[in-house]
């Protein structure tokens, strides 16, 4: 593919209408654009239909969900953003053996972009649900086709393609859409009204009052004014949480790797799988701008793309994904369990996971408030550091996450301050993070150090930093602050439900039992699992555990283990909802046998 940036407008992108020369994008580096050999396509073929193209069809339209996964036989097509819209822009054109599309299409988005056919052809197209059992069974074809688009999502998250979020950086309601954007790495321009020369002529365009943003605008016509999340969500088509969601085997309350593990376990294991999070999938995890010592991969994975895969393997299984969808209350009801959500609706659970993971502390710094969301920022995503424009920054931790974010900042920042409270860098970081930290010759640490102040109206200019060995402080210029000081659980809607400790963690396994109420357990003859909380078939699973190992690795596996451990509260409880369907989903109380369901998982019971 050759990539081309071209802008026929004068909206966004600003300027009058200009070209610019094709720039060369390096399959071998970012892999968004591989070829597929013969053989590969003849399989394709076989799944799917070939059909003839005509000059200036329209194969797929922005803002319209994409049915079909499309390779291209003979021929070229344009990928355009914003097409025949003031901001229009050509991401590119794809030749013979590529194929089209980005992530949205395996996950049921909105398409982003448009395709068009730019010189007549033939193609082959694949229904999404035939291509996705495809990328399931053939891990060679999988892996090329997820990276090509994973990699395609961050280009147009960097190009600034996909909706408009139109408001004032001092609007919370501005930074929650933002934010939530960003956690869904879902590809957005934001539109400051104090900054930007444009946001005047948007307002005028779309009739729009200032006292009416934020807004998001959607393919130049559609306008949301100051949208809920769930409303965002469903115009770019996040699955939704219906009034009445019915009921299922188990509900994974989060979507972190440890509620995406119990996910695909339980889905892959035939019970009938709802995971919900109030925010996005991938939890912590999908912050992290590159996770090396996750086992099976030697060179890393980014959390997006970890968490991207989880996703699409929980759906293959037949996992149901609603996000957003807050719960807020949980109820024990005849052997089951009766889950409340924050926008009235209700479903009804034969055994629950909590899987909610934590959140990140807030610096304890006057003035830093109303640089939140806009120079203070609690992840380092390639969201983030595209607004550093290559100032110095400033991250402040000792963990593994602060680690990994100064060194995926040190890529994009002139300089990294590293600020430690502590003085021994490795006291909380791993060995390796502390090798390459030390060495980066951008990266500059700072033991003993604390953040004082912050100076700046509109954006943060610099901060003041104690030296509390020496008690003397400094001014460091900073054009935005990172904070990783650790983090508090998101438990405060299990509190009355289940037994916390004195930090808010849920308390399982020969914990939970000292806090237990007997009577309740007395009638199954046992006491709890070891990921079990004081009620029974509820579990805890991941950093909201408490005494869990804070690691993706531990987490994922401790979503596996809770699926195992709710097979043996299931075979002794027998109470379990009887949510099984006519299309052939095992009935409730059934384990599932050989050769029936799904394929055989690897629970280590």
């Amino acid at each position: 593919m050759a990539l081309v940036l071209r802008s026929r407008g004068s909206g966004l992108m600003g300027g009058p209408a200009h070209e610019q020369a094709p720039v060369p994008t390096p399959p071998e580096r970012l892999g968004e654009f591989p070829r597929l050999p013969p053989e590969r396509l003849d399989e394709l073929t076989e799944l799917g239909e070939r059909r003839r193209t005509t000059e200036g069809e329209v194969l797929y339209c922005e803002g319209e969900p994409s049915r079909e996964f499309l390779a291209i036989l003979t021929g070229t097509v344009e990928v355009v953003h914003d097409r025949g819209g003031p901001d229009e822009l050509t991401l590119g054109v794809q030749g013979p053996g590529e194929f089209l599309g980005e992530l949205g299409l395996l996950e049921g988005q909105a398409a982003f972009e448009t395709a068009v056919v730019r010189r007549a052809g033939e193609i082959v197209a694949v229904p999404v649900e035939r291509q996705r059992a495809l990328v399931g069974r053939d891990s060679a074809l999988g892996d090329l086709i997820l990276r090509a688009y994973v990699a395609r999502r961050y280009l147009l998250i960097g190009l600034g393609a996909g909706f408009r979020i139109l408001g004032s950086c001092y609007s919370p309601d501005t930074l929650r859409l933002r934010a939530f954007a960003a956690r869904n790495r879902l590809p957005h321009r934001w539109v400051d009204l104090e900054q930007d020369r444009e946001a005047e002529a948007l307002l005028r365009r779309f009739s729009i009052r200032p006292e009416e943003t934020p807004v998001v605008v959607w393919k130049g016509e559609r306008v949301l004014r100051n949208p809920s999340n769930a409303e965002l969500a469903r115009l770019i088509g996040l699955p939704a949480n219906p009034p009445d969601a019915g009921q299922c085997d188990v509900l994974v309350v989060g979507a972190g790797p440890a509620g995406l593990a119990a996910a695909v376990y339980g889905a892959s294991d035939g019970l009938t799988t709802v995971s919900a999070d109030a925010e996005a999938t991938g939890g912590q995890a999908a912050t992290s701008s590159r996770i090396e010592n996750y086992l099976g991969f030697p060179s890393g994975v980014s959390g997006g793309e970890l968490v991207e895969r989880a996703v699409l393997q929980a759906r293959k299984f037949g996992a149901r994904l609603l996000i957003p969808a807050q719960v807020n209350g949980l109820t024990p009801q005849d052997g089951a369990y009766d889950v409340a959500f924050a926008d009235g609706s209700r479903i009804r659970a034969g055994a629950v996971v909590l899987a909610s993971g934590v959140r990140y502390r807030r610096l304890d710094v006057p003035g830093i408030d109303r640089l939140e969301g806009t120079s203070v920022y609690y992840a380092a995503t390639v969201h983030e550091a595209s607004l550093c424009r290559a100032g110095p920054v400033a991250v402040v931790g000792g963990g593994n996450s602060a680690g990994q974010a100064a060194l995926f900042l040190a890529g994009h920042a002139s300089t990294v301050h590293l600020l430690v409270r502590s003085d021994d860098l490795g006291a909380n970081m791993s060995r390796y993070l502390v090798d390459r930290v030390e060495r980066h010759p951008r990266i500059e640490t700072r033991l003993n150090a604390e953040v004082r102040g912050v100076s700046g109206e509109e954006a943060m200019e610099s901060l003041t930093v104690e030296d509390t060995a020496s008690g003397n402080r400094l001014e460091l210029q900073a054009a935005a602050l990172f904070v990783f000081i650790g983090a508090r659980p998101r438990t405060e809607w299990l509190r009355g439900a289940v037994a916390l400790d004195d930090k808010g963690f849920v308390l399982t396994g020969a914990d939970a039992w000292a806090s237990a109420d007997t009577a309740r357990w007395s009638p199954l003859g046992r006491e709890p699992y070891l990921l079990e909380t004081t009620l029974p078939g509820v579990f805890a699973a991941g950093d909201i555990r408490s005494g869990s190992v804070k690691r993706v690795a531990s987490a994922t596996g401790e979503g596996a283990m809770a699926i195992s451990f709710l097979h043996e509260h299931r075979e002794q409880n027998g109470h379990l909802v009887h949510s099984a369907s006519a299309e052939g989903r095992p009935q409730a109380g059934d384990r599932p046998r050989p050769g029936t369901g799904p394929p055989p998982t690897d629970h280590a019971r």
